[in-house]
């Protein structure tokens, strides 16, 4: 699978662009602040419905514009398809799919598939456990397209139970009459259900990624790990989670029941999906706070590396996108990448300064420069 034309309007620091793209290596060449980076992001908003970058939509839309519009022309073999995104902050998104208008926005998700590499990657080892749970939900999501459904029904349920856990306490807290909480128990069994639901995916998920990681690892740095991937539970210790959907929806059933006082005390939710998180270990130690910065960048590279290979087994090779990533690397990582990722079906890459690529990645050249795309 590969993008043959990106097309925006109003997006990031374009007016108006079109940039017409070929299989194999595409390198977008420019100093920083020119917006190479848009262009990628571009594509990767059109796989995950959001950015690498920013959490909202509002920074996307050119400044002085009300919408902004991404459409790329995809071809998987003999299959060509176009898919457009219409960004319009504070009010909803909009898609099309071979210019019917008549899909949701999540209906896109699945047509392009991308795995991306950038800076904002090492945050994967060295951040909170929101980071490794957007990876995992982001790559189920890449797997199966319909997990985006699970994830907003089990967000929407969170917000709920969440709402009448913060009612409740306030008036606790207030001395007001004690709340009738009978309808928490019916939102315990949704969050149950869609949380179990997400947590199996999520188990099968690390248990695949688990050989590949370690493979990708030593590819790039010889020697060095075993990694060492552990979902870690808030519902459970890391060998308490069982693997089947009905008793992961009753052990969380559990869970809940057990800190229900202290919920009620807090106002919020503090078992699920939504507080677990994705342990990663180097060697015997955990690799944040332990890992130098050079094992963090093998590891976060190897987490994508294992990402591009599980995709491309199942069928569908994604578009890789390397984002300004060879200016962090030394020179042994920077050649051990470049040369992993070259036999892509598509390799989208930017850099700063040409001399920053190594020259396996020979392919297309663009110049980007003040809003305009040339190819060079």
């Amino acid at each position: 699978m590969h993008v043959t034309h990106l097309s925006l309007a109003d997006f990031r620091s374009y007016a108006r662009v079109e940039v017409p793209l070929d299989p194999g290596v595409s390198v977008f060449v420019g100093a920083n602040g020119q917006g190479k980076t848009n262009l990628v992001e571009a594509v990767g908003y059109l796989a995950t419905l959001g950015s690498h970058r920013v959490s909202s939509d509002a920074p996307l839309v050119r400044v002085g514009a009300e919408r902004a519009v991404v459409r790329a022309a995809v071809r998987q073999g003999e299959r060509r398809q176009l898919v457009e995104l219409e960004l319009n902050p504070g009010k909803a998104n909009r898609a099309r799919i071979n210019r019917s208008s008549q899909v949701r926005p999540r209906d896109v998700l699945g047509i392009i598939r991308t795995v991306l590499f950038a800076p904002e990657d090492l945050a994967l080892v060295k951040g909170d456990p929101g980071e490794r749970r957007r990876f995992l939900d982001e790559l189920i999501t890449a797997r199966s397209p319909r997990m985006a459904g699970v994830r907003s029904d089990y967000d929407r349920v969170l917000k709920q139970r969440n709402t009448l856990l913060k009612t409740a306490a306030m008036a606790r807290r207030h001395g007001g009459r004690a709340m009738d909480l009978s309808t928490l128990d019916v939102w315990d069994q949704h969050l149950a259900h869609t949380g179990a639901e997400l947590l199996a995916q999520r188990l099968d998920l690390v248990a695949t990624l688990q050989p590949l990681a370690v493979k990708a690892y030593e590819q790039l740095a010889p020697g060095g790990g075993p990694v060492t991937l552990e979902y870690r539970g808030s519902a459970g210790g890391d060998d308490q989670l069982p693997a089947g959907r009905e008793e992961l929806r009753e052990q969380l059933l559990g869970a809940l029941a057990e800190v229900r006082k202290q919920e009620i005390e807090r106002g919020v939710t503090l078992v699920g999906p939504h507080r677990d998180d994705l342990g990663l270990k180097l060697g015997p130690m955990p690799a944040k706070g332990y890992a130098s910065h050079g094992e963090s960048w093998s590891y976060a590279l190897a987490l994508r590396l294992a990402s591009y290979d599980l995709l491309r087994a199942e069928g569908n090779e994604p578009v890789l996108v390397l984002d300004d990533v060879f200016a962090e690397l030394d020179a042994r990582r920077r050649e051990r990448l470049a040369e992993l990722v070259a036999p892509g079906e598509q390799v989208l890459v930017t850099a700063a300064v040409d001399d920053d690529v190594p020259g396996v990645l020979a392919g297309a050249r663009y110049a980007v420069s003040d809003g305009a795309v040339e190819r060079v």
